[in-house]
């Protein structure tokens, strides 16, 4: 034993420690699970389209239903009803991309959007934040400055989100300062609001005039996603549609996400919700390859249950994880690549709110998703982005993605000289096998103290919230925003002056 631990301690000395994971190509470790039989997913789509086709849905803009009945569609103007034939949405799933590039500032974050591909995005779309040092309060330009830092600062949050909206901007406004930040201080694949055409449009020319971009260039990629939820039970908002529309023209890419929430917006049984869901996501992957055929879209899912004795959203649930599954296997069924949601209804950063979302990652896991929002500091069913919980769930996420680092199974991984050396009853801890490879064998805990109760308490007796203040406060304070971004943001300074003078792009009433 005694020459194998000399070895090791010798390659210690002469190299440096060399585990370094890499997070930002990550692609799923296990064949999707199924909750659903091949006979059920069938009767899910062809209920689906019979909805579609006999119930319909109402399209609340004049301009779809028009292009719903361009197309061959029976609609009714009094009502926006649209009825859409199983045919017309057979061709539309043809068309629809099974590969999506999506494209950022820096080329080594671009991202391959295709079944396979596991892509995390943060808790998004919370009008409070909050954080142990300054409690709960409504988003402000500071505070969605700040989460983009976060966002920025791990390499397993793939693309932005708007986490905490800056309330004290007017909206009219606001979306240059959204846009510009996002730009000054990250240089991963952007988002955008689908919040009327003049925004939209707005949005498209400062990523072209931040990135350097001709509109050929724009149009050739995806630089930008926004996310698209129906108003369920079977219905699509006007700026919705437009998002749609006016995204899928522009060649950048709509996720469609109905919310069902079983026993309330949706039946109360897993499949019923399906097929309602199924049905919503389909008519919005239909009116996208109708503005524009081959048009990046992607299907999507955000279902759980409700607590039936309040009316509350929950998550983490048997429910939730279930229709995420169930989810996968539609999405698989007609070809696409698709969204999940991870969430949390709890109101602070506990026990509870860590179990929910974790749970929902865990099931996004097993569905097979290519997109999981709100993976990390969602709270309250969206009401509040978390700092601690945002931290404490990043966590979870390395863990996750640990596990999509293959095994080597090289010789030497089988520790047969180890196995060999070390007698019954012995430790492994000093062998030359462990030597070698102690400081980089295993995942470093980001926030989890590993240590013996009697030192937990030499230390202060910290709770993990408490550890991941610490956490987002040094990231904050040693901030540095990647190369070029500021360059990138100056130049879209003349523009925002401009249509500001201009007075704005004010969203649909």
């Amino acid at each position: 034993m005694t020459g194998h631990r000399r070895r090791g301690r010798d390659a210690r000395h002469s190299e440096p420690p060399a585990r370094k994971a890499d997070y930002r190509a990550l692609r799923h470790p296990f064949a999707p699970q199924r909750v659903l039989s091949d006979d059920a997913v069938a009767a899910v789509h062809d209920l689906a389209l019979k909805l579609l086709e006999d119930l319909g849905m109402v399209v609340l803009l004049p301009e779809a239903r028009a292009i719903f009945a361009a197309a061959g569609a029976r609609t009714d103007e009094e009502s926006g009803l649209v009825r859409i034939g199983r045919e017309i949405v057979t061709a539309a799933l043809a068309t629809a991309p099974r590969v999506i590039p999506i494209r950022a500032a820096n080329p080594a974050r671009d991202l391959l959007y295709e079944d396979g591909a596991l892509i995390f995005s943060p808790g998004s779309g919370c009008p409070n934040t909050t954080d142990a040092v300054r409690g709960r309060r409504p988003g402000c330009l500071q505070t969605y400055e700040e989460t983009l830092k976060l966002h920025q600062s791990f390499d397993v949050i793939h693309k932005l989100g708007p986490s905490s909206e800056p309330q004290d901007i007017p909206a009219h406004l606001r979306h240059y300062a959204m846009m510009r930040a996002q730009i000054a201080l990250s240089d991963k694949p952007l988002f955008i609001y689908a919040r009327g055409r003049a925004q939209v449009e707005d949005g498209f020319e400062m990523i072209r005039l931040g990135l350097g971009l001709s509109g050929v260039e724009f149009g050739a990629g995806v630089w930008a996603t926004t996310v698209i939820n129906t108003n369920s039970p079977r219905q699509l908002d006007a700026p919705m549609a437009e998002g749609i529309i006016d995204f899928a023209r522009a060649g950048q890419m709509s996720i469609i996400t109905p919310f069902c929430l079983a026993g309330a917006m949706a039946p109360v049984t897993v499949e019923g919700a399906l097929v309602l869901q199924h049905a919503e996501c389909l008519a919005g992957i239909t009116l996208a390859q109708l503005a524009r055929a081959g048009a990046p879209v992607s299907y999507g899912g955000f279902s759980s249950n409700v607590d039936m004795k309040s009316g509350a959203p929950a998550f983490g649930t048997p429910t939730h994880i279930r229709l995420a599954i169930a989810t996968g296997q539609m999405a698989r069924h007609v070809g696409l690549p698709w969204r999940s949601a991870a969430g949390s209804a709890a109101n602070t950063a506990d026990m509870q709110a860590a179990g929910e979302t974790h749970m929902g990652l865990w099931g996004s896991l097993m569905a097979g998703a290519t997109l999981v929002v709100h993976a990390a500091g969602w709270l309250e069913g969206g009401l509040s982005f978390g700092y601690e919980k945002f931290i404490n769930d990043i966590e979870a996420l390395q863990t996750i993605a640990e596990l999509c680092q293959p095994l080597r199974s090289a010789p030497g991984d089988f520790a047969w000289d180890a196995l060999s050396d070390v007698p019954p009853g012995g430790h492994f801890f000093a062998t030359g096998h462990t030597m070698e490879r102690y400081d980089r064998a295993f995942y470093p805990p980001l926030v989890a103290d590993l240590s013996n109760h009697g030192n937990w308490l030499a230390g202060g007796a910290r709770t993990s919230t408490e550890r991941a203040t610490a956490i987002w406060q040094r990231l904050l304070a040693d901030f540095r925003a990647p190369a070029g971004a500021e360059d990138r943001a100056g130049r879209l300074d003349a523009f925002i002056s401009r249509r500001t003078a201009e007075g704005g792009a004010p969203p649909p009433g």
